[in-house]
């Protein structure tokens, strides 16, 4: 159900029934190395090229989300899902293999959070019984395509991020025990001009700002009806300026926990990660291995998820444009048991 101009509520309660995380090496030496399914010890990931072992990463989230749903991918009515990659070729070629109902979709770091949004409104109108939403990131893809590859060995300014070699994936039904999405807001671009691709951060926080704005005037809600608001993938330095932009517009965020998935992820005291991380397997990967883990264990009732995008090309940054941003926020809370 629509709910001011750009929030859905949605009243059939989607249930996240299981997830899939997978990383690699650095994600594993963080704090969060527990909380994932799979760590591997090799970017390459068994594969011959970076955008191989991308899709790698991917097949094997979304199988063992399967596998802990009991679920066969011919059960699957729809995928849903993204990446970085020009013409989102790591989903599309993992659902290649997974053999499922494919939508592809584009939000750069905040597909994580929509995809879940569009799963949960297929489900909540009843046009699906089971959808699988998935993202991935690698950070040697990643450089590869909106940098310089990390063979050339370059130097990086303070503000950068560093990409996380991660997919996430879930499996949601109409119903089922798990947590349950109950609502989203889907963002609008936000351009504030800035034109470096070594500060995303500060491009991105704007457009995360915005949506938590639109997500609690459009639902009539404090920020204290959460016990955490977290965003995607600021890291320090928009995180930072999203504080600056709340205290500036009166936003009581100090109501709840804010914080951030670039931060968590990473421990940039002993990890060589400048501001902290970025790309699609951030949020994707930190929602559903930690934070939906907190929600299982008590710790967390209600928590809302802002997925952070920056959209530039490598064309788009070349040619001088200013980067747009967007963010999507998905509110998940506490249902039944997850697996």
């Amino acid at each position: 159900m629509l709910r001011g101009h750009q929030s859905w509520v949605f009243k059939n309660r989607p249930v996240i029934l299981s997830t899939g995380t997978v990383v690699g090496p650095d994600e594993g030496k963080g704090p969060l190395s527990e909380e994932f399914d799979i760590v591997h010890d090799d970017l390459t990931i068994g594969q011959k090229t970076w955008e191989k072992a991308e899709k790698a990463l991917l097949e094997e989230a979304a199988q063992r989300a399967l596998a802990k749903a009991g679920l066969t991918d011919g059960q699957i009515q729809f995928y849903i899902g993204g990446d970085l990659m020009n013409q989102i070729i790591s989903n599309t070629f993992a659902v290649r293999t997974l053999n499922m109902p494919y939508i592809g979709i584009f939000g750069a770091c905040s597909t994580s959070m929509e995809g879940l949004a569009l799963a949960a409104q297929l489900l909540d109108s009843g046009a699906a019984n089971y959808v699988m939403a998935g993202t991935c990131s690698h950070n040697c893809t990643a450089e590869k395509q909106f940098r310089y590859p990390t063979e050339y060995g370059s130097q990086k300014p303070p503000t950068a991020q560093y990409t996380v070699t991660g997919a996430g994936v879930a499996v949601l039904g109409r119903k089922g025990d798990g947590p349950v999405i109950t609502s989203a807001t889907i963002g609008r671009i936000v351009d504030m001009g800035i034109t470096d691709p070594f500060n995303m951060g500060a491009a991105m926080a704007p457009a995360a700002v915005d949506t938590i704005q639109t997500h609690c005037r459009e639902l009539d809600r404090d920020p204290s009806y959460y016990d955490l608001i977290v965003t995607g993938d600021l890291a320090s330095v928009g995180t930072s300026i999203a504080r600056e932009l709340f205290q500036k517009h009166n936003f009581p965020i100090e109501q709840t926990t804010y914080s951030d998935c670039g931060l968590m992820i990473f421990d940039r005291e002993k990890q060589t990660v400048q501001a902290g991380g970025s790309g699609c397997g951030c949020s994707a990967t930190v929602t559903y291995g930690h934070l939906l883990n907190r929600i299982a264990k008590g710790e967390l009732k209600r928590i809302l998820v802002v997925a952070t995008g920056a959209l530039l090309s490598p064309l788009s940054f070349q040619q001088g444009e200013s980067i747009p941003c967007i963010a999507h926020a998905v509110s998940i809370e506490s249902g039944g048991l997850y697996v």
